[in-house]
């Protein structure tokens, strides 16, 4: 383990002078190992009692569509609605966020909003819940 051999750089001065350095190293490398099975046995327990994560339902076909219709929309603009939408971030500190101009926000937030409404025209009136999208 490099734990160790760092371990023993570090007391090198009191190592050198011990009769059966080896044995020093040998003992550290078994500790650590040790202290590592703990910590995972520690952590697999504490996995065990959460149990498994809640099933979760297939996406509907809704949000299927607006994925599919987002991933048609220049990065840019995906962003920007993203944060505007997804996030509630005002268009300023979205061009903060992004470093660019406030209208040039507004200009992505317009034309990702236009590409959408195009491509998806049957979904254009209805309202998708935050986590239908997620």
């Amino acid at each position: 383990m490099q734990e160790a051999y760092t371990r023993a750089w570090r007391h090198w001065g009191r190592l050198s002078a011990h009769p059966a350095p080896e044995a020093w190293l040998r003992l550290v490398v078994s500790r650590l190992a040790t202290d590592r099975w703990r910590r995972l046995r520690t952590l697999r327990g504490a996995l065990r009692l959460a149990g498994p994560p809640p099933a979760v339902g297939p996406p509907s076909e809704d949000s299927v569509l607006l994925l599919q219709a987002l991933r048609q929309v220049p990065a840019n603009h995906r962003q920007a609605l993203a944060l505007h939408y997804l996030f509630d971030m005002s268009v300023e500190e979205i061009a903060r966020e992004v470093g660019v101009p406030v209208g040039t926000v507004k200009s992505w937030l317009s034309r990702g909003r236009s590409r959408l409404a195009a491509l998806l025209p049957d979904l254009a009136s209805v309202e998708l819940e935050p986590t239908d999208v997620a």
